[in-house]
């Protein structure tokens, strides 16, 4: 490969930066001989005026259309085309399956249309018989209005909102039963919207979990947990402890560990509450004695007085606190609460301070070295312990050793 070589002052000052760690150091020049080797070529020189100026760019066909907010599909597919896929479901022309249904009502549509929208239509269509051309496909238990929604969709992914809104119910078990997981996914958001209540939350968990809606059983769960009192009373409920008494017990543990969960919640966000205040009281102590605030502290130290404000919240109730175990006749260990508070923040601070020898804080040192004087003594303690063990073991191992040889 073949390097240029550029002889000018960016490259020479460049290679100084590098030389230097980093240290980017910008020589002087004329910038226009600099980037004499990046100079775009006039127009006139570079280019003949016969060859004439390229085409705008193409403008967009499509359009993204997004039909929910909760919903991730969008649909870049032109209007037209949707409209001509529906014109050929309404007019059937063609067609060659018949959808009988519960009614006897007939819905004309196309074989290919049908086995490349549901795999599972496809499959059961294939195993008709064709008789005069048409295979005849009877789907019992949905309304003929409610199965012309599906075909339709089938088709075009279009439905009107008042009858995806009516048979919601319907197209969820059509969708899972023919396998349209899009179909299954509008239906479910459909059904997150406002459309559940403590009425028929627990019809729609048994039928959330019978059509594979992981997403939709997890929403009847939250719904049921925070209004359980109510929902447990409602007609659903008891007809479901009747026909699944294993369902009511599941139901039952997932509220236990819901509440379970929140008492645990409520508990670390109070431990973290009392952290935090144990924490800003040390801070403020320590700001106290080594730098001195509004009306107390070292006696080296200039105070501000009242007017001036301290960042420090817990200040001015320690500042209390302080004035008061100064004051107070009643010291002893369980006598006064204000001061056995005192005494404690004390203590807090002498364990968690690395410098006693040099720390402004009151009996910071001595609280150090009483902490060391029990250490010795439970290490001494414990080795005391240890060796009477040793002691008792080696006493009892003749007598040991001969009963398990008689046993």
């Amino acid at each position: 490969m073949a390097y240029m070589d550029l002889d000018t002052p960016w490259s020479s000052s460049l290679m100084e930066s590098f030389d230097r760690s980093f240290n980017i150091h910008i020589g002087e020049g004329n910038l226009a001989e600099t980037l004499d080797f990046v100079e775009i070529p006039n127009s006139s020189t570079a280019y003949n005026h016969d060859i004439p100026k390229p085409p705008p760019p193409p403008s967009k066909v499509c359009t993204k259309m997004i039909k929910h907010k909760g919903l991730a599909d969008s649909s870049c597919v032109p209007k037209e085309t949707k409209d001509a896929w529906d014109k050929l479901f309404k007019q059937g022309y063609g067609a060659d399956v018949h959808i009988i249904t519960e009614d006897g009502l007939i819905i004309a549509a196309h074989h290919v249309i049908l086995g490349i929208a549901s795999p599972i239509l496809g499959n059961l269509l294939q195993k008709l018989k064709v008789k005069n051309g048409i295979r005849y496909l009877k789907i019992p238990g949905v309304p003929y209005d409610g199965l012309c929604t599906f075909v339709r969709y089938l088709y075009s992914s279009c439905y009107e909102e008042y009858e995806m809104k009516k048979y919601v119910l319907h197209l969820l078990v059509l969708s899972h039963t023919y396998m349209v997981p899009s179909l299954k996914r509008v239906c479910i958001h459909h059904l997150e919207q406002g459309w559940l209540n403590k009425e028929n939350v627990i019809d729609m968990l048994q039928l959330a979990r019978n059509c594979d809606a992981p997403r939709l059983v997890l929403v009847c769960l939250r719904l049921i947990i925070r209004d359980f009192k109510s929902i447990s009373s409602t007609e659903g409920w008891k007809v479901m402890k009747r026909a699944n008494p294993a369902l009511e017990q599941e139901l039952l543990e997932s509220v236990v560990e819901a509440d379970t969960r929140k008492q645990e919640r409520l508990k670390k966000i109070e431990e973290r509450k009392v952290y935090l205040q144990l924490h800003e009281a040390m801070e403020a102590l320590l700001h106290i004695c080594r730098d001195g605030c509004r009306t107390i502290g070292p006696r080296d130290k200039v105070l501000k007085g009242n007017e001036v404000i301290c960042n420090f919240q817990a200040c001015k109730g320690l500042e209390t606190l302080i004035r008061h175990f100064s004051g107070c006749k009643t010291k002893v260990p369980g006598g006064c609460i204000h001061c056995k508070r005192m005494w404690q923040l004390l203590e807090l601070h002498s364990r968690t301070c690395n410098e006693p020898d040099y720390c402004k804080v009151p009996l910071c040192r001595h609280f150090k070295e009483k902490m060391q004087r029990q250490n010795k003594k439970d290490e001494a303690r414990w080795k005391l312990l240890v060796s009477k063990v040793i002691a008792t073991k080696n006493a009892l191992g003749p007598f040991s050793s001969r009963q398990s040889s008689f046993l």
